[in-house]
């Protein structure tokens, strides 16, 4: 599971957008920026989706809390 802001910032490590997450996912950008602001909580197996494809990027999840580059 990640959180709106472990995304936002996932993002920000790898400069994308969120189209870029989108494109990478193959999750709707519509579905993402209402997660990350706030406004949904997308079903488990979509949030496992996002978190392969930042991790698959190179983003590494801390903790439960934070993210880091591998």
């Amino acid at each position: 599971m990640i959180t709106p802001a472990q995304c936002r910032a996932a993002r920000a490590l790898l400069d994308w957008s969120q189209q870029h997450l989108a494109d990478a996912s193959k999750i709707g950008n519509a579905t993402i920026r209402n997660f990350e602001g706030g406004k949904s909580a997308p079903q488990h197996a979509t949030l496992d989706v996002l978190r392969r494809a930042l991790e698959a990027a190179g983003v590494e999840f801390i903790n439960g809390t934070g993210v880091k580059l591998r």
